[in-house]
């Protein structure tokens, strides 16, 4: 019982963690690319 809660629990954090390094960073290219941010 208390594995699959341990298991489901590093599950939810690894999938988090790859949704924010890979979804929130492409957005915030996009909004640099568009020269909105002052980015060279």
């Amino acid at each position: 019982m208390i594995q699959k809660i341990i298991a489901f629990a590093i599950l939810g954090f690894a999938v988090a963690f790859l949704v924010k390094k890979y979804f929130f960073k492409s957005k915030k290219k996009k909004d640099c690319g568009d020269g909105n941010c002052g980015c060279s």
